[in-house]
């Protein structure tokens, strides 16, 4: 049995995805997040993006490394972004580790795994389903790396350049997982909005998107990671036209100070972002915004933090998450500006602009009190089935609480019901 540890983002989690399927294919049992570790086989896909992720890929690597140590475990791998960047460092300071893999060698890390198992004369052909996968909904990865290059950012020294999946590639694998009984499938890229510039200079996201929307049996499509900046209005036009197409949108703006955003290298301004804003509302009406902005960049001032709070009370994004700038060795922001926001500084801000956005979050789930909502049951908790709307992605937005007593309903399977109440995070809903 084979234990995989998926951290990080859904990027991640697609990667972990990609290793189950392939070592089922060689016949061996893999689970990914299982609530109990219980293989003698662990792999840890890591996060290299900021300090707090990267820490937590150390401190879980160092928690299997004493679980190893300990005999409780046989044998110990690392992957992905941290060990792509740091792996001569990892090797160094947690030599427990059987072996360090990079983010894209997979075939290695198969092949190894495979040779222990048979070693061991304990190979299954067993298939064992990820407790982060099911069979209505996945993750479609249709492009790897980026060509951003915002000043913070380390993921092109991880990951590349940007590369575009073929087009029929990607709708192949929709159809195929349709025909596994996948419905909703949540599109996601490091750059969605860039998807195709690699191939013939133009953006294809939009054509993606439409062809997909038109294959059988595909329930929802939602999207994940654009860019503000030469943002492809056309794909607004699908967005609004087919019905199949979430109306949600992940857009990360990052800050709203035009100093600011000049300084991360991300090619806008404050004006530019209202009039997106504006246009992304008013060609899709009733869309979901979800956005991320960073705290406490290098040279950001009082004037430039107060700025930003009140452009988010006038956005009232429905979904908002903040987090504070820490530096990344061998970024443009490292190598030119200083740290000089005291961290206490950081914290102060991000707590003040999660109080806002708490809010104004607040406000508009009490909005859907009375609406008839579309819903996907994820699972069922004690006394309640776990549902989410086409306005929320998986285990990171808000749930619709649905009282067991009310009627029997299926996991993976489409109901409307009706908004009786609202709290901060969640809702709840009786069968229409």
């Amino acid at each position: 049995m084979i234990d995989i540890i998926s951290l990080g983002c859904s990027k991640n989690l697609v990667d972990s995805e990609t290793l189950q399927r392939l070592f089922q294919k060689n016949g061996l049992c893999c689970a990914i997040d299982a609530p109990k570790v219980t293989g003698d086989t662990v792999i840890i896909n890591t996060c290299g993006f900021i300090e707090d992720a990267k820490q937590e890929s150390i401190d879980t690597i160092l928690q299997f490394a004493d679980a190893k140590t300990k005999g409780k475990i046989r044998h110990l791998y690392v992957m992905g972004c941290l060990s792509q960047r740091y792996m001569e460092e990892l090797q160094q300071e947690i030599p427990e580790v059987d072996k360090y893999y990079g983010k894209f060698d997979w075939k290695g890390l198969v092949e190894e795994c495979s040779k222990e198992a048979v070693s061991s004369k304990k190979p299954s052909s067993k298939t064992s389903k990820s407790s982060s996968v099911t069979k209505y909904s996945c993750y479609i990865k249709i492009s790897e790396g980026c060509d951003r290059h915002c000043a913070y950012c380390a993921i092109p020294l991880i990951t590349g350049r940007h590369q575009s999946r073929d087009i029929e590639d990607i709708l192949d694998e929709v159809r195929e997982r349709v025909k596994e009984g996948v419905k909703e499938f949540n599109v996601i890229a490091q750059e969605l909005t860039y998807y195709g510039v690699d191939k013939d200079g133009k953006r294809h996201i939009a054509e993606l998107i439409e062809k997909m929307a038109d294959i059988p049996g595909v329930h929802w499509i939602r999207l994940h990671y654009a860019y503000p900046t030469q943002f492809p209005t056309e794909l607004l036009r699908v967005m609004r036209e087919k019905d199949n197409v979430c109306k949600y949108l992940d857009i990360a703006l990052q800050h709203i100070s035009t100093k600011v955003l000049s300084n991360m290298r991300r090619n806008t301004t404050k004006e530019e972002t209202i009039e997106l804003i504006k246009r992304i509302r008013e060609e899709v009406p009733g869309i979901c915004l979800r956005t991320t902005m960073m705290i406490g960049y290098p040279g950001e001032t009082d004037e430039d933090f107060n700025e930003l709070v009140e452009f988010v009370k006038w956005a009232r994004f429905e979904r908002l998450g903040a987090f504070a700038y820490s530096e990344e060795e061998g970024t443009y922001s490292a190598e030119h500006f200083e740290d000089n926001v005291p961290e206490d500084v950081k914290q102060s801000r991000l707590s003040k602009l999660m109080r806002v956005q708490q809010r104004i979050s607040h406000e508009i789930m009490d909005e859907n009190i009375g609406k008839t909502l579309e819903v996907v049951i994820d699972r069922r908790e004690n006394n309640y089935y776990i549902a989410r709307s086409q306005y929320s992605s998986p285990e990171v937005d808000p749930e619709i609480l649905i009282s067991a007593d009310d009627a029997q309903l299926t996991v993976g399977e489409f109901y409307n019901v009706d908004i009786t109440d609202s709290e901060d995070f969640d809702l709840y809903a009786k069968i229409k």
